[in-house]
C-alpha cells in the first residue's frame, strides 16, 4: 500500500509541476478553451496510463508530455472537418494577402500539405535553436514556446527581466536570419 501512495504522490507532484506550462503551450495552439482543457486532461491521462502499464520509466518526462500534447492537438484537429489549403493571393503590389503564418499555425484541421510545412518549420526551428547559446535558447523557449512572461521567468531563475529580454531579442534576430530561406522556399512552394 505504501508504494502505491508514494507513486500517487510522485504523480501528483509531476502533474502540479508541469500543468501550468503545458496548459499555456496547449492554449497557444488551440483556439477553444474547452478543447484546450480536454487536451490537457488527455495528456495527463496518457501519462497515468503509461506509468501504470509500462515497466520502462519515461526518461524525459517534460519532452514526453510536450510530444503527447502536440500529437493530441494534431489528432483532435484531424477529427474536425478538413479544410482546403488556402491559396496565397497577391494584390497589385505583390503583397501576400493570406498571411504565411496563418497557413502554418492556424487552428483549422490540417491537410497533408500544411502538416508537411509545419514539420519542416519545426525541424528547422529546432535546428536553429540548437545553434544558439544556451542562455538565449532558454530565454526564447520559456517565453515564446512555453508562454511564460519575462517576469515569471525572472522570478523562477533569478535573472533580471532586462537580461532575459535582451537574450530573447538576440535569439529572435538569429532565428529570423536562419529561417529566412525556409520562409522564402515555402512561399514559393
Amino acid at each position: 500500500m505504501n508504494k502505491l501512495t508514494e507513486k500517487d504522490n510522485g504523480l501528483e507532484e509531476l502533474i502540479a509541476e508541469h500543468q501550468p506550462r503545458l496548459k499555456a503551450f496547449i492554449r497557444k495552439r488551440v483556439s477553444n478553451k474547452e478543447d484546450a482543457e480536454d487536451i490537457l486532461q488527455d495528456v495527463f491521462y496518457q501519462l497515468v496510463k503509461t506509468i501504470e502499464s509500462t515497466f520502462n520509466p519515461i526518461e524525459q518526462v517534460t519532452a514526453w508530455l510536450y510530444r503527447v500534447a502536440k500529437n493530441t492537438i494534431i489528432n483532435k484537429s484531424r477529427k474536425m472537418q478538413e479544410e482546403e489549403l488556402p491559396t496565397l493571393a497577391y494584390d497589385k503590389d505583390d503583397n501576400i494577402l493570406n498571411d504565411f503564418s496563418e497557413v502554418l499555425f492556424s487552428d483549422a484541421a490540417p491537410t497533408p500539405e500544411t502538416e508537411y510545412m509545419r514539420s519542416l518549420v519545426w525541424q528547422e526551428l529546432e535546428t536553429a535553436l540548437a545553434e544558439l547559446p544556451p542562455e538565449q535558447r532558454e530565454a526564447f523557449e520559456l517565453m515564446e514556446l512555453e508562454g511564460l512572461s519575462a517576469k515569471e521567468v525572472s522570478s523562477a531563475t533569478g535573472i533580471p527581466v532586462n537580461t532575459l529580454l535582451s537574450r530573447k531579442h538576440y535569439a529572435v534576430i538569429h532565428l529570423r536570419k536562419r529561417l529566412k530561406g525556409l520562409y522564402s522556399d515555402l512561399l514559393n512552394y
